[in-house]
């Protein structure tokens, strides 16, 4: 019994164990499939826009004159007679009366030119007959030959010469009665006068300035490498001014009339000269409310340049070595030759390379190599990159687009 006992109690025992180990096999959890991990690189992109646009460089430059006189006297007298709008800001069209000097004097030199004028004639008509008198009398003497001093040519021509002397009198005082009148030379306006009623003026006096209104200029310099970006070198191009009037940004519209042809040797600039019609508004239809622009005004200015037939504007930090990276179709990495046309600020104007719709990647890779395969993100992160290219082409703006 008992040998019995020593056989059964081991194998309840193992048995026992066998089954709890099942048990416990059976209780345990099965591990958990871990995830795949991706590690395609993220990217941020956008959309890159190609259209036709028109290139613009910039300048600045004061409004002045285009034509611009000092009057001076030509005769000496007082002044009788003012214009009311001879003052400072008048404005006066050509051939208006500004002044008028006492023309007593020369309207009396005038008759006393003319008497002797008369004196001259009737002494040139004498002459006349008395040299026929001369001729005809010679012509009874057969044995001998007249001399001119016998027919009187010599008298003759001194008679003719002070009826010469006499117009040449006549002329120079009717110049001199017309000098006393003072007229505006072009349609001017009044930048200064320095005489008044009764003041006595003599020859070379300073009487005023006058300040053409037909045609303002504006000197706008340019740099040298600069005028690669404008048809013909800037030679009538249109250009934009922008100022301020009465407080409210305005705008005109110049044409370059030309080009100084030097560079100054203090800027290093090349100075190209526009021109605006009528600033003053003066002769165009007041109904289009043409703003008048003030000669000494401060203005900046948009030249109109060269066209270039597709262009898209992109970050200048993400252009190396002359390629950009671009999302291809089969979502890989791709660095594309592009043709930079300008560079302007944080920005540059591509002219080749680029098409309408193209994916240009904007955020940064660490290890980036040619065709390797990206992930396109959707993270909020990749709509502030677009962001910030939506800025960086609005600052641009300048550039100007058809």
């Amino acid at each position: 019994m008992s040998r019995k006992k020593q056989v059964i109690v081991p194998i309840a025992i193992l048995t026992a164990g066998i089954m709890l180990f099942v048990g416990f096999l059976n209780m345990k959890t099965p591990p958990e499939e871990k995830a795949k991990v991706d590690n395609t690189p993220m990217v941020a992109v956008t959309a890159v826009s190609v259209a036709p646009m028109t290139l613009q460089v910039s300048s600045y430059g004061i409004v002045k004159p285009k034509y611009e006189t000092e009057l001076v006297a030509q005769v000496s007298g007082q002044i009788i007679e003012l214009s009311e709008e001879f003052v400072r800001g008048g404005f006066v069209q050509k051939g208006k009366l500004l002044a008028r000097i006492d023309p007593n004097d020369y309207e009396a030199a005038l008759i006393e030119a003319q008497a002797s004028m008369a004196s001259a004639r009737a002494a040139l008509k004498t002459e006349r007959a008395q040299g026929k008198v001369a001729e005809s009398e010679w012509k009874r003497i057969t044995n001998t030959s007249p001399t001119e001093l016998s027919l009187r040519k010599p008298q003759l021509a001194q008679e003719i010469a002070r009826v010469k002397s006499a117009q040449a009198s006549i002329l120079r005082a009717q110049r001199n009665l017309e000098r006393t009148e003072i007229r505006a030379p072009f349609d001017a306006m009044i930048d200064s006068r320095t005489i008044g009623l009764g003041s006595f003026v003599g020859v070379g006096t300073n009487i005023g300035k006058l300040l053409g209104t037909a045609i303002a200029e504006v000197r706008l310099p340019v740099a040298d490498n600069q005028l690669q970006y404008l048809a013909n070198y800037g030679d009538g191009a249109v250009v934009n001014l922008i100022g301020v009037f009465a407080g409210v940004d305005t705008q005109w519209r110049a044409t370059i009339a030309r080009s100084e042809g030097v560079v100054d040797n203090k800027s290093r600039m090349t100075y190209l000269v526009a021109e605006v019609q009528d600033p003053y508004a003066l002769v165009t239809n007041q109904a289009k409310q043409k703003t008048a622009l003030r000669f000494g005004s401060y203005v900046t200015a948009d030249i109109v340049g060269v066209n270039i037939a597709q262009a898209s504007l992109v970050p200048r930090y993400l252009v190396e070595n002359g390629r950009i990276a671009v999302l291809d179709a089969e979502s890989k990495l791709q660095y594309v030759d592009i043709e930079i046309a300008r560079q302007d600020g944080s920005n540059v104007i591509v002219s080749n390379g680029l098409s309408d719709g193209d994916q240009l990647i904007v955020s940064a890779l660490d290890y980036p190599v040619d065709g390797m395969k990206l992930a396109l993100s959707t993270s909020k992160s990749a709509a502030e990159s677009e962001q910030v290219v939506n800025a960086s082409d609005a600052d641009v703006a300048s550039v100007g687009a058809n």
